[in-house]
């Protein structure tokens, strides 16, 4: 096997990213060298933040280059290695990004074990999605029971962690979603206290409902109007971890239109990026597992299924169609 199939960035995008953006071709393996390991792709991972690498604005990381393969998460096989830590048949975590297989250096890739977890689940509440929702949570919303946390997209991947988590450790949780079926999820299946439908036309009303005694924690994965609302309803000395700003990926206006209540209600604002802080990774990981192992952290997928789906299931996920983690499934 020599050749391979992968989605490459063939144009960047003006506004709403768009199918010819992309570019679906045959690439040829490159030999196996010392340290490196062959594996074939079972899942894709999509998440927001690739959006944000497809343009070339000035960011935290490099932007995605033209004519290569699309970034992102993968979970594989080891179909061939020649670093020792790795032997075909082992399932791995790694970057191999938008592709049937590719070599890899050995030591950015994790073994997994899939006999407890299925192997997608290592893409989303027991990957970077799980590990965003707590660190988050845990040290910059710093919650004790008792505390009113407000969760913003929070049936998506990342949101549904907070939520749940946040609930084990005593707290009252809102949660802020599109639609009556993604709030019904919210509530009935994560065990959130409350949600709210920003579909609904009238999101600043019906979240001062949801949170009748203000908010101590904010974690906000989305900006624009739902940043907005939650501001007014903050606590004194509020802490707010930012997430993600999907609203504006587009290149929206996000302008801040209740900027003062960051003063007058002297609240903390901490933007992060969960890649920054690898060193908690081993911990945030082990207690994901052993909750999702547990029954006690719950997730749901929603699963494109082959390669040449992944453009259009990337645009679904930034236009809020995914129901939690969007995956891309190579083998069925």
């Amino acid at each position: 096997m020599t050749e391979y199939q992968r989605i490459v960035l063939a144009a960047r995008p003006r506004g709403a990213v768009q199918p010819e953006n992309f570019r679906l071709e045959t690439a040829t393996l490159p030999a196996l060298q010392d340290g490196e390991v062959l594996v074939r792709n079972h899942f894709l991972s999509l998440d927001p933040y690739m959006r944000g690498r497809m343009s070339e604005a000035k960011s935290y990381a490099t932007a995605q280059a033209l004519d290569e393969t699309m970034l992102g998460g993968t979970a594989g096989e080891v179909l061939a290695s020649k670093h020792a830590r790795f032997a075909a048949g082992d399932h791995v975590v790694g970057m191999l990004g938008w592709a049937e297989m590719g070599v890899c250096d050995g030591a950015l890739l994790r073994k997994v074990d899939t006999s407890r977890i299925p192997l997608s689940a290592y893409l989303g509440v027991v990957g970077m999605p799980g590990m965003t929702a707590w660190y988050g949570l845990n040290h910059i919303m710093k919650p004790v029971a008792g505390n009113t946390i407000l969760v913003s997209a929070a049936s998506g991947a990342v949101g549904s962690a907070v939520g749940q988590l946040a609930k084990l450790q005593g707290c009252r949780v809102v949660g802020i979603a599109g639609g009556a079926e993604k709030c019904a999820y919210v509530i009935d299946e994560l065990g959130f206290d409350a949600c709210v439908d920003y579909k609904a036309g009238n999101l600043a009303a019906d979240l001062a409902r949801a949170a009748p005694d203000g908010i101590d924690a904010l974690f906000e994965n989305v900006g624009g109007p739902c940043f907005d609302a939650a501001l007014p309803l903050m606590n004194a000395f509020g802490r707010i971890a930012l997430c993600g700003l999907i609203a504006g990926y587009n290149g929206d206006d996000l302008a801040v239109r209740n900027l003062r209540f960051m003063l007058t209600s002297r609240l903390s604002v901490r933007g992060f990026i969960v890649t920054e802080h690898l060193d908690l990774w081993p911990q945030g990981l082990a207690e994901l597992a052993a909750l999702v192992a547990g029954g006690k952290l719950k997730y749901r997928e929603t699963v494109a299924q082959g390669l040449a789906a992944a453009p259009d299931a990337f645009i679904g996920l930034l236009q809020g169609r995914n129901f939690g983690k969007q995956l891309v499934q190579l083998i069925p």
